[in-house]
């Protein structure tokens, strides 16, 4: 303790400290984020599970013995996204009760159970279960996962580590697509059980996260922590002055008034800020992508795929990885609003264009075999490029420190529970009024997502929690 005081006095920044950070590495740091990022990989290999396996299920080969019928499809691909809603609020609660570490492993746990179960189903209340266990999880990893590796790295790599998170889900979904399209249903399903189990068996060697142990006071295992992932010894500028930050954001985290959630909404900034990102976010939780990655397999049977669908599948994760590079290169150049506007746009052209091709083949006329396909590519692109990722962001930006963790996990939690609504209404919808009329209905979700973005949204790029608050106090909207 003698130690971290005398080190507290001292500059961060020193020639010293530069010369230590030169010795150093991010080794760790990286390997222990892949291993957190393995939780992400198989979140996407569940999430686009329903696509290549909706033929299986359907068929005489099916694990229940009998094919699944439409309603039964429907209510095994909403369970895990309905389920989720769940989880947001439950790892948020554990990640400050048992810390960032094992709150990650807990992600890991069911889904390895959901395969299990998967794998030994015999009826569809079984399939039901395995997506119920797996969407508890579902609903906590884009919360604790971008947490505990931001936790874990250092500044100058930070965003690199982050940004692992969309790649790793990304590859998740190619892979599912590829193995749904080439592997028997049950190697499948075994080979994601050991990933699984991988998963559990990395975190179990990883270490805490650095802040969560500075908020237990356990400081001499936190600068032995930061020390094992910067390659550093423990007594060395850069590390004592990277604990002395720590501990000060804790103490300025504690010395803030409680706030409650009538407090919160009798603040007018606050209120619209809540209200604004809301309507934005729930246009992009029903904006129909959800619906073509859960389900792509049966979407592209529907719009006339002239080779094997399993392969022109693979279009949905190619794009969203091609969207999600594009995001990470665009996001800080062209600025939120016109990124998040602008892909909301294309994706209305895509949505329209779908409905249209079916419009189109049900008076038999045969638009080119080339269009369904780029619309499907075009969502995909626009999903990963704009839709989904800059939502975060400013999601992130416009809520002050004080108010930001308590309106964040209401939000997303909504989000789940639209995206879990447009699955469940799909195949029925698509029996009543046509796949053609629900596509329809993505395209105008999509136009009022670009014109609630322009219109209601501040630009946050660059910006202080000042400056947003000051912007959004201005607008004429009551």
């Amino acid at each position: 303790m003698h130690q971290l005081e005398a080190q507290e006095k001292m500059p961060v920044k020193t020639a010293t400290d530069i010369k230590n950070i030169s010795r150093g590495h991010t080794r760790v740091q990286w390997v222990v984020a892949l291993a957190a990022s393995l939780t992400i990989l198989t979140y996407g290999i569940l999430a686009g599970w329903m696509s290549p396996m909706t033929k299986v299920l359907q068929s005489d080969e099916s694990p229940t013995g009998q094919p699944l019928t439409d309603q039964e499809v429907s209510s095994v691909g909403s369970a895990m996204a309905l389920v989720a809603m769940v989880g947001v609020q439950l790892y948020a609660h554990l990640a400050d009760t048992i810390g960032r570490k094992y709150s990650v492993v807990l992600i890991a746990v069911p889904q390895a159970i959901c395969w299990l179960i998967k794998i030994y189903a015999t009826n569809t209340t079984a399939l039901i279960l395995a997506r119920v266990v797996a969407g508890i999880p579902a609903g906590g990893c884009f919360n604790l996962v971008p947490m505990y590796i931001k936790e874990i790295s250092q500044d100058n790599i930070r965003g690199a580590v982050v940004s692992m998170v969309i790649l790793m889900q990304n590859v998740g979904l190619f892979l599912i697509y590829m193995m749904g399209a080439y592997l028997d249903y049950y190697m499948v399903l075994w080979i994601c059980f050991g990933l699984s189990v991988a998963a559990i068996i990395a975190l179990m060697f990883a270490p805490e996260s650095p802040a969560y142990l500075v908020k237990k006071g356990k400081l001499e295992d936190a600068a032995k922590t930061v020390a094992l992932l910067r390659g550093l010894h423990v007594d060395s500028n850069s590390v004592q002055g990277e604990l002395k930050i720590m501990r000060e954001q804790e103490e300025q985290f504690k010395s803030l008034p409680a706030l409650t959630y009538i407090g919160i909404f009798r603040n007018i900034v606050w209120r619209r800020s809540f209200i604004f990102i809301t309507m934005v976010a729930l246009c992009q939780s029903f904006n129909g992508h959800f619906t073509i990655r859960t389900y792509a397999w049966s979407v592209l049977s529907a719009l006339g795929a002239t080779v094997n669908p399993d392969l022109q599948t693979l279009i949905v994760p190619t794009f969203e990885t091609i969207g999600a590079i594009v995001s990470v290169l665009c996001v800080e150049t062209l600025g939120r609003k016109k990124l998040l506007s602008s892909t909301f746009l294309l994706t209305f052209v895509a949505m329209a264009c779908l409905g249209t091709t079916m419009v189109l083949q049900n008076y038999s006329i045969c638009p080119p075999a080339w269009l369904p396909m780029a619309a499907v590519a075009l969502d995909s692109f626009a999903y990963a490029a704009g839709v989904t990722p800059v939502i975060y962001v400013v999601i992130a930006e416009i809520f002050n420190f004080q108010v930001r963790s308590k309106l964040i996990g209401w939000i997303v939690t909504s989000m789940w529970f639209v995206s879990s609504m447009q699955l469940s209404v799909f195949q029925p919808a698509t029996q009543l009024f046509g796949i053609h009329t629900l596509f329809y209905v993505f395209a105008g979700v999509n136009l009022i997502g670009a014109i609630n973005t322009l219109v209601l949204l501040p630009e946050t790029k660059g910006k202080s929690s000042e400056q947003i608050e000051e912007e959004i106090a201005n607008k004429s909207i009551p």
